[in-house]
């Protein structure tokens, strides 16, 4: 008798060789097709493109944004597909930190149309998912007087959705003032190089 005999070699098992088909999970999932292509991709550096759902026009035009954090958020599954639907508004958002953890406010998902019972309250405080010590960070800048955590934009990455959190200082109306010259100077500077 030997090794074939018992079916220890066939259906793609040879001596010395990994089998055709990984019995696990990881194994299955990355077997089917198109599966491999995205894992490259991600290896490759080539990054898919983040979805953006919302931005938050005027925090930029209200506020001074000095440093920025990439946050996940916690949201129930009717505000996903809310989300995904585009209903959401940024514009009176803030997040402030409570016992340790960040805690986004005053952010307007609106109730999935066939969510019935399961749609949560609009303008709930929901907890956005970050390191203790990047907390811990913002929360000594915050101690100073004038900062602010604005949301700048939310979007979905590698299926997830994502809060792009400023740490901001507000402007004063002469800010603003010299904030747009600035911006008509380089205006006219990029159309008159164009024009050449």
């Amino acid at each position: 008798m030997s090794a074939c005999d018992f079916g220890l070699f066939s259906a793609g098992f040879s001596a010395g060789r990994q089998p055709l088909l990984d019995k696990t999970y990881a194994g299955w999932y990355n077997n089917l097709p198109g599966s491999r292509e995205k894992e490259v991709a991600r290896v490759a550096g080539k990054e898919e493109p983040k979805k953006v759902i919302a931005l938050n026009r005027e925090a930029r035009h209200e506020y001074f944004v000095m440093e920025t954090l990439e946050t996940g958020i916690s949201l129930a599954g009717t505000e996903v597909k809310s989300l995904r639907a585009g209903g959401v508004n940024l514009k009176d958002a803030w997040a402030d930190i409570d016992n340790g953890e960040l805690i986004l406010k005053g952010m307007h998902i609106s109730p999935y149309e066939q969510g019935s019972i399961f749609n949560r309250d609009p303008r709930r405080p929901r907890r956005l998912l970050a390191h203790k010590a990047e907390i811990r960070r913002f929360a000594q800048e915050l101690k100073l007087q004038g900062y602010t955590l604005i949301p700048l934009s939310l979007y979905f990455k590698h299926g997830r959705v994502k809060v792009e959190l400023g740490l901001c200082k507000g402007k004063k109306l002469y800010d603003k003032r010299a904030s747009a010259a600035a911006r008509d100077a380089k205006r006219d500077i990029d159309r008159a190089l164009k024009q050449r």
